[in-house]
Order: structure tokens, then sequence, then C-alpha cells
């Protein structure tokens, strides 16, 4: 790729085009992709990373996929590309665990983050870094814009504002936020050697929540959206997450939805456990309003989310501590 990319174009000093410079080293940022029996995803995914203006090499967590995902991994490998194959499935969480945990062992300076349907724009991660340096690096994250593939905005993906923020460049749209998904987060490994890694034992829905709240709420260190970043999210519809709406066949994941939150809102004292207490109420009463059809089945997902979120409390990881992950 082109490290000669138009510094003046960037509304900021010098320490800071310095600081971006930093970035276009090569092979400095790794794009961290989770994937599992995905294929034709992951391939689409994989093209448009490579693809980028700035490069950046990709770091696969290939979740035990059962759908020829290893077989093609194998047969097509390049030198930008690194994948593991995980024995069985971790689960969206504990594929982002391994793949930060990778990504800092292996010595980079910046992590990108997706799942295997997030498609960025050509110059999705350029803005990223623009964001970066207009920051001065003083950042917890910076999460991309997630459009659904008809152009509108995916309900899935919305970061919790936090307060207006005016980026130092005009050119740069930069807003505050306490949460985004795990659907392009870019990070620095020091940050993630600060406050450690994504909690496994999530295995899905909820890991990328918990994680950038600690960060950003917790931690104290400002989370930010890059409007001028944006990733199309290839999801099959645009519903969001919705108990009440879900289709039956995929209610059992708001077990996990449910029961993650549980702890994620304990961490945050009596506040977050009073919001916690009142979006579960909230859902019964969608249930109940709006739901066509399984309501019982609904409520009784629901309560057995809760019921478990009182016991759940797994252990939290750092880089020091053991990678039980088999490969």
């Amino acid at each position: 790729f082109d490290i000669s990319i138009h510094l003046e174009n960037y509304h900021c000093n010098e320490e800071a085009k310095y600081f971006l410079l930093s970035f276009l080293k090569e092979y400095k940022i790794a794009a961290v992709v989770v994937t599992y029996n995905r294929l034709r995803l992951l391939k689409e995914c994989l093209k448009r990373v490579l693809a980028q203006t700035v490069g950046c090499d990709v770091l696969i967590i290939n979740n035990a996929s059962t759908d020829g995902t290893e077989e093609w991994l194998r047969a097509n490998d390049s030198e930008r590309v690194f994948f593991r194959c995980s024995s069985h499935n971790l689960g969206g969480a504990g594929g982002f665990n391994a793949g930060l945990r990778w990504a800092v062992e292996a010595g980079y300076e910046y992590i990108w983050l997706m799942d295997d349907d997030c498609f960025p724009q050509n110059d999705a991660l350029e803005k990223l870094v623009e964001a970066a340096c207009a920051l001065d690096g003083d950042f917890g994250w910076i999460s991309s814009t997630a459009l659904w593939i008809d152009g509108s905005p995916c309900r899935m993906n919305r970061q919790k504002p936090y307060a207006h923020f005016c980026g130092k460049s005009g050119k740069i749209g930069l807003r505050r936020a306490e949460q985004a998904t795990f659907v392009s987060l870019f990070i620095k490994t020091d940050t993630v050697a600060e406050y450690g890694l994504p909690i496994s034992d999530f295995f899905i829905w909820g890991d990328d929540i918990e994680y950038t709240r600690r960060i950003a709420v917790r931690g104290k260190l400002p989370g930010y959206v890059a409007d001028e970043s944006t990733v199309i999210h290839a999801m099959s519809s645009n519903a969001g997450s919705d108990i009440s709406k879900a289709p039956a066949g995929q209610l059992h994941r708001y077990v996990y939805a449910f029961r993650n939150e549980a702890y994620l809102y304990r961490q945050e004292g009596f506040a977050g456990i009073l919001y916690y207490a009142a979006k579960c109420i909230w859902n019964f009463i969608k249930i109940l309003l709006f739901a066509n059809d399984s309501k019982r089945k609904r409520i009784l997902v629901l309560a057995e989310g809760i019921r478990k979120g009182f016991a759940f409390d797994p252990p939290a990881e750092n880089l020091g501590s053991t990678d039980e992950t088999v490969f």
C-alpha cells in the first residue's frame, strides 16, 4: 500500500502527523475476524479488508466451522492472512478473546475487530486511522458506522451515545459513545494490556457491550464513533435484538443475552442494577403486547436468562492469565 498518504489533508499538528505515520508502518495493524460456518460471507469480508487503502494483516479465528472454511483457508494461503482453527466452537466471545490475545502477543500495535459478515468500505480503516490521528491517540476505542445492506443504519450496531463531540478536524466527524459492538472496532494493544480481554464465558451476545463499557464507562477512557468510517453489516434482517419479535427458532440465544447483561450491569453498581431491572420489565411488557406467537416460550426464555444471571460471575481475563483455548 502507499505509505505516502497526503498528510496535508489531515488537520492535525506535527506530533499527530508523526503519530499517523506510525500507523502506516507495514503490518502494525491486525484485523481480527471471527467466523463460524459462514464461508460465503467470510470470503467477501476478507476481500473487503484486503482492499483497504491502509494495509493490515488479517488474523482469522475459525470457530470449528464445518462448512469447508478450514479447507478453503488452507488452499488460499496469503502472506497477509493468518488463521487459527479451534477444536470447538468458542462463540463470538471466545473467538474475540482469542483473537485479541493473538494480536497482542504477535506484536501488533493496533487491532481492528469485526465479524465475518462485516463488509468495510474501502477507506473504512483509513478513516479510523484518521480519527485516531485527530485524537492524538487519546481514545479507548473507535467504532465505525454500521449500515445494513440497504444503506439504512444497522439497528444491531447502534452505539450508545455519551455526548456530542466536535473533532479536532473539520473533515472528521467524531462522537463520544459509551458502548459499541465488535462490528468494526479499532483499539490499541496497549488498551487491551491495561483492560484485559473480552469474557469468553459470555459465549455469544453482550461480550462487546461489556468490553467497550469496561473501557469507556468504568475505565473512563473515551470511546468514539467515526462517522466517516462505514461498514455494511450483512445480517439477514435489520430487526435488531428484540425478544418480542425474534423468530421462535432463535429464542434460545436470548438466554445468553439476559444472563450476560445481568453480569454486565452489576459491575456498574445500583444504577446499573436498576437499569437492568427496568429493561427486563420492559421486555416482559413487550412480549405481552407485541409478540405474535410463542408468548409463553418467550417469557420462559426471559425468566431463564434472568435466573442464570443472578449466579453468573465469570472470571475476568487479562493477558497474563492462562490461554485455555484449544487450536
